[in-house]
């Protein structure tokens, strides 16, 4: 009978020193051979972990002879009896107390030499481009197995949690109306109604709400949307969502049931106690204290606001500057930051990627408490205490300033912040790496670049109840019931209140410039339905990916996404996109234009 047909009696990452003398059939491939002439060993994969086999002449000359024509990535089963390895254990490997003496082999398949070695150590010698290109074999690393387990615990678990809290799991359509605003939607042509688009869902918001319309309380979903933005290590054009909505809600109810499930997620997976409850801060504490909307909380080095006290400073690079904000750099970190480091700390602020500053202003405090530099020497004395006691300054502390408008100080100082948080170590010796954090009170508007207020969520976000009579006065002053769920940096979920007031929508939608007309044409439909008796709802999206990103301590979204995108939209296995061809094009009553030379320059 074929060791196929008897059936594998353990996993490669299975068997321990209590196993000793039993005979087993394991599956797998043959990660690593070494041979020694009179023996040689294999280690054996699969995706639960490495177990070494000893293939000798005495142990089955058959199994020896098949031993000796293995190579890397063939795929085999072996029979054999687990021997304890004794003083030679391997205690790398969580299978090191054993081995197995192998009497039987059966190969299944033979590999041809891999493109690069399936492995996580400094012997992959491959570029991401070729690990996507050959993504099944990139798959197979120890590394991406475990990432996909826990992406698999993330999703079971998920499920499990929520549908213990009383949400039911519900299906939205993934091919829905276009509606313009938001991020930009890939369409699809309808074949039945010729010149007519879907758009692929951004998300299932819309729908989500009308399950609230329709009476069913607390829904869930772990879905797939879609947005054809550009991309980077975090973002991708199709993803995963965790997305939730709840009827007679509130943010505080709407925070219990993800506090409960981050809890069982970090206890089941990682064996890590969160705190009981989350912290939260508004969105004006977080963007004053860190310059940021996600701070990462795990350290320091806050920002501090001093432009009151710089009014009169004496020092031009101050004086009538809309905000001058700064960093103190503690004495014990501050011996790392040379005269040629904050050289390059300027250039780093000037950076338009890192918020275009136009220079980075600095002392650094003697021993006598005297300021050094041309801060120390502009700045006139009375500021320089005033300063020194505002931002808690020391001796040996350094001072950083930025002095722009407020969005140009608070974007850069906060990059400057983390660039400092790495280069200086200052997440050494923390005692808790899981900061969650919730961002409550965003503004309900943003101004887009010709001046237009635009919906920073979306626009049935509801205001705060108190700012309801500002939406048309004042709607840059209006702060929504918006909060996002953020850890260690990384926003992992947003979602907010929603409005169910008819006159209260009105009033967005005039704040937003919209016209009757403008509103059927993109949300009629909604609209109708909450002529019904809408009930007060709210919810939240977590980012799946994301959070598996952060709980496998990934570097980018690719490493948990099986088959993901480059950051220029292409599959590299299979080549998508591709060109469709004429016939297909006229059944949808398309047609070919030219394309532009920058399509074309892969």
């Amino acid at each position: 009978m074929s060791l196929l047909e008897v059936g594998r009696t353990h996993t490669c990452g299975e068997l321990r020193r209590e196993h000793a003398g039993a005979t087993v059939v394991l599956f797998g491939w043959v990660h690593r051979r070494r041979d020694l002439g009179a023996r040689i060993f294999i280690q054996l994969r699969d995706r639960d972990g490495i177990t070494q086999l000893d293939f000798a002449e005495e142990l089955g000359a058959e199994a020896y002879a098949l031993g000796e024509s293995l190579r890397s990535e063939d795929c085999i089963a072996v029979r054999g009896k687990v021997a304890d390895r004794g003083e030679n254990a391997n205690a790398d490997m969580a299978t090191g107390e054993i081995e197995i003496k192998v009497t039987e082999v059966e190969v299944f398949s033979k590999s041809q030499t891999p493109p690069f070695v399936v492995a996580d150590d400094d012997r992959l010698d491959a570029g991401e481009n070729l690990r996507l290109q050959y993504r099944y074999l990139d798959l197979r690393r120890p590394v991406m197995q475990h990432n996909f387990r826990v992406r698999s615990q993330i999703g079971y678990l998920t499920r499990k949690s929520l549908a213990e809290a009383g949400f039911y799991e519900l299906e939205t359509p993934y091919m829905v109306k276009y509606t313009p605003g938001g991020a930009r939607n890939f369409l699809v042509p309808s074949r039945i109604h010729p010149g007519q688009f879907y758009a692929l869902a951004e998300s299932p918001q819309i729908y989500k709400q009308l399950f609230m319309v329709s009476g069913f309380d607390k829904y869930f979903q772990i879905t797939r949307c879609f947005r054809d933005e550009d991309l980077r290590n975090d973002r991708q054009p199709e993803f995963t969502q965790i997305d939730v909505e709840m009827s007679f809600a509130t943010p505080e109810r709407i925070f219990a049931p993800m506090e409960a499930l981050m809890r069982t997620l970090w206890k089941e997976i990682l064996d890590v106690e969160l705190e009981d409850t989350f912290l939260r801060m508004s969105w004006d504490e977080a963007m004053a204290r860190f310059g940021s909307d996600k701070p990462d909380i795990r350290f320091g080095l806050e920002l501090n606001d001093v432009t009151e006290h710089v009014r009169d400073s004496g020092f031009k690079v101050f004086d009538g500057a809309e905000c001058v904000s700064g960093l103190c750099v503690p004495a014990d970190k501050a011996g790392g930051l040379s005269r040629k480091v904050i050289d390059n700390l300027t250039e780093f602020v000037k950076q338009r990627e890192n918020g275009g500053a136009k220079g980075l202003a600095w002392t650094r405090i003697g021993e006598d408490g005297t300021w050094s530099g041309a801060v120390g020497k502009n700045v006139r004395p009375e500021v320089q205490a005033a300063l020194t006691e505002a931002m808690g300054a020391q001796p040996g502390c350094v001072l950083m300033f930025i002095a722009d408008g407020w969005h140009t100080t608070h974007t850069v100082l906060c990059n400057l912040r983390l660039h400092l948080r790495d280069q200086l170590n200052l997440l050494e010796g923390n005692d808790n790496p899981w900061r969650f954090l919730w961002v409550t009170d965003f503004p309900m508007f943003e101004q887009n670049d010709a001046g237009q207020f635009v919906a920073a969520h979306h626009p049935f976000t509801s205001p705060r109840d108190e700012h309801v009579d500002m939406l048309v006065s004042d709607p840059a002053a209006v702060r929504a019931k918006a909060y996002d769920l953020v850890l260690n940096g990384n926003e992992i979920g947003g979602g907010s209140i929603r409005i169910h007031r008819s006159d209260v929508q009105a009033k967005v939608f005039t704040a937003l410039g919209l016209s009757d007309e403008e509103a059927q044409f993109k949300f009629g439909f909604l609209l109708e339905a909450f002529k019904y008796g809408p009930p007060p709802h709210g919810g939240i999206a977590l980012g799946l990916d994301r959070v598996a990103m952060l709980m496998t301590g990934a570097e980018s979204l690719r490493d948990v996404i099986a088959f993901p995108k480059t950051q220029r939209g292409q599959d590299l296995m299979t080549g998508a996109p591709t060109i469709a061809d004429d016939p297909q094009l006229a059944e949808l009553y398309l047609t070919h234009r030219d394309l532009p030379a920058s399509s074309t320059d892969e």
